[in-house]
């Protein structure tokens, strides 16, 4: 059970915004709806998937246990990006994702993305995945499900990177796609909004075009120079994709319909 510190959970709000694994876990909802945003590259990379019909089982990285989860699943197993095969093309790239040979159910490991949701997945909150690309396909989906008000509300979870070493480093792509979920429901009326949700909304309105900011991030920057130019292109694509997914029973990410 969790230790209850109202002040850190931005009660009586219906859209609120926190940072990584903790902040999922101190803020999801039962009632509500906690919304993944990790554009470079889960969410983006789950987008992708769940629009080709693959269900996205997401995993925290870990060979043996990880490939284990695969056979029990039934499931192909993604890699990393520098290890992919033509026997292994599956991977946390969007770009290679989309030509890869396609495939009814995915392991998509990962230390950001898929920790958040298993933790959120826990606390019993609807659990979605979202992304610069499907930002008015989400917002529009968490509206007309009812979510969005203090009663059911949105808590919109950037994922951040990892120092190395470990330790959450803030990620300007994810702040800057948190803010234009957030400027989304908003423009639809979901609300009130959070200090820290107001924030990151006004910090993506201050942004003249999101597609070159987040192509200038450093995480953007790093896979730019490690050769996945087109990761980023198809990342910094804004409302280029209608498919809201989001997190069944089974612990995949599918479609909503």
């Amino acid at each position: 059970m969790r230790e209850h510190l109202w002040w850190a959970e931005q009660p009586g709000k219906g859209i609120r915004f926190e940072w990584g694994v903790q902040g999922a876990v101190r803020l999801a909802d039962p009632d509500g709806c906690l919304v993944i945003v990790d554009v470079l590259s889960f969410s983006t990379t789950v987008s992708v998937a769940a629009q080709l019909g693959t269900r996205v089982y997401p995993s925290a990285p870990g060979d043996e246990i990880t490939a284990a989860y695969a056979r029990r699943q039934g499931a192909k197993l993604a890699v990393d990006r520098t290890d992919v095969t033509p026997k292994t093309p599956w991977s946390l790239s969007p770009a290679g994702l989309r030509i890869a040979p396609p495939t009814a159910r995915l392991i998509l490991p990962c230390p950001d993305g898929s920790a958040i949701a298993a933790s959120a997945a826990a606390t019993g909150a609807t659990v979605v995945a979202a992304c610069l690309g499907n930002v008015e396909a989400v917002g529009s989906w968490l509206t007309a499900q009812g979510y969005g008000t203090s009663a059911s509300p949105v808590t919109v979870v950037a994922a951040g990177e990892q120092w190395p070493g470990a330790g959450l480093r803030p990620a300007v792509e994810d702040l800057l796609g948190a803010g234009a979920l957030i400027a989304e429901l908003a423009a639809q009326g979901a609300g009130p909004l959070s200090v820290e949700a107001a924030t990151a909304k006004a910090a993506c309105e201050a942004t003249a075009d999101l597609g070159m900011a987040i192509a200038a991030s450093t995480t953007a920057r790093q896979l730019a120079a490690l050769g996945y130019v087109e990761d980023v292109v198809i990342a910094a694509g804004v409302d280029s994709c209608t498919v809201v997914p989001v997190l069944d029973s089974d612990g995949a990410f599918t479609s909503a319909h």
